[in-house]
């Protein structure tokens, strides 16, 4: 009798609100992250893949949660470092899937690691909204990998965009005919040059130099003055972020001094002008931004915020876009099947802060930047295929 009476006064004081019961924990989301954090690409995903998950995650329960079906969802985020292996990517996605138990996987970093990482993101029927990889061989990836989708568009685009850029140069009388082009002997390097091949050609331009060197290439001295040797007129180099400061600093050192210099990844870092300075003027690189654009602006100055770093004037942007693309498609199914999330991806457009992102095909074939360049201390984007905010490139001044 006491018994009951004592649950009775419980049940009434409840009722009451004069007592106070605990917070039902709220319900999480398990997502998985792999990069790197070690290894030659360490450099590019600290600058534009990490920091961009942190923000994402932030952003995300900073609103209460993914709004899945009703019930908002805190995001878990679970890393792994692939130290830029690509065994290393297939080992962390399958332990996410099999003894995480992930919800969700973001995409890896580069075009070589997302590669790798593909038929283990179809096995698990994964969603995998890559950022970070460019590819001419999308229809046939898509095919074979129909969770599988492209934001950075594909190899003959940049090429194509570089080789118009020159053309220009060399029609005003700027430039001669003569390219030197070198290449990093990567999954991203190795189709960009074999895509840049032919449009040169058929540009009118002469190769006078063409040569690939290893991932992680220490000493790039060597390709540099043989480069310079050849007596270009203009120097493309297809590279990755710790080659691209390598060639940079070797060219001035050597005295490269081409009106044309185009490096590739890595040359959008902020830390790219912060490390030459007004030598940075004028180089240009591949990808850019809308960089006087408010929604990069906004995405920037919170970026920082958060971070505690600035994005890089390309991928950065693109990393928390596709993100953005997860997140949207999960919210408007309302539904945490990967299938239909990947689905609803397939056929829908969304807004993001790199502006509207719309697949054909799995491919974002249509808004993506080239090509940038700095200017005024910013790296600009003077090429894409149909962003807005494009200014016009101008001609590298000399070192000196």
């Amino acid at each position: 009798m006491k018994r009951r009476t004592a649950l009775q006064l419980t049940a009434a004081l409840i009722a009451a609100g004069t007592i106070a019961m605990p917070a039902m924990a709220q319900e999480t989301l398990k997502i998985g992250a792999v990069g790197p954090k070690t290894g030659p690409l360490a450099g590019g995903a600290i600058v534009s893949y990490w920091p961009n998950v942190e923000l994402w995650a932030s952003d995300v329960n900073g609103r209460g949660g993914l709004d899945v079906g009703g019930t908002k969802y805190k995001i878990d985020i679970v890393e792994y470092d692939d130290q830029t292996n690509p065994g290393e990517t297939i080992k962390a996605v399958q332990r996410l899937a099999t003894q995480d138990k992930a919800d969700f996987i973001l995409p890896p970093y580069s075009t070589g690691l997302n590669l790798a990482a593909a038929p283990i993101f179809a096995q698990f029927g994964y969603p995998m909204v890559t950022s970070t990889a460019t590819s001419d061989q999308i229809e046939e990836l898509s095919e074979k990998f129909p969770n599988m989708f492209f934001t950075l568009g594909g190899a003959q685009a940049i090429a194509t965009s570089t080789a118009e850029i020159m053309s220009a140069m060399r029609d005003n009388g700027d430039i001669g005919n003569r390219v030197a082009m070198v290449n990093v002997a990567d999954a991203f390097g190795i189709e960009l040059a074999e895509a840049a091949r032919p449009v040169f050609k058929a540009a009118g331009f002469e190769l006078v130099y063409d040569s690939s060197y290893p991932l992680g290439t220490q000493d790039l001295s060597p390709v540099v003055k043989a480069a310079k040797d050849a007596n270009p007129d203009a120097f493309v180099a297809w590279s990755y972020p710790p080659d691209t400061f390598g060639l940079t600093e070797q060219a001035m050192i050597e005295g490269l001094d081409t009106k044309v210099f185009f490096t590739a990844v890595a040359t959008s870092f902020p830390a790219y002008g912060e490390r030459f300075g007004e030598a940075a003027e004028g180089i240009l690189g591949v990808g850019g931004v809308n960089a006087d654009g408010e929604a990069f602006k906004t995405y920037a100055a919170r970026h920082l915020e958060v971070t505690g770093s600035k994005p890089d004037y390309w991928a950065s942007a693109m990393v928390y876009s596709s993100f953005q693309i997860l997140e949207k498609a999960i919210e408007a199914t309302g539904s945490l099947d990967k299938a239909e999330v990947t689905d609803y991806i397939k056929n829908n457009a969304f807004e993001t802060v790199i502006g509207t992102i719309d697949f054909d095909e799995h491919n974002n074939n249509t808004s993506f930047w080239t090509v940038g360049q700095w200017q005024g201390g910013v790296f600009k984007g003077v090429a894409s295929t149909g962003r807005e905010g494009a200014v016009a490139p101008a001609l590298k001044a000399s070192w000196k």
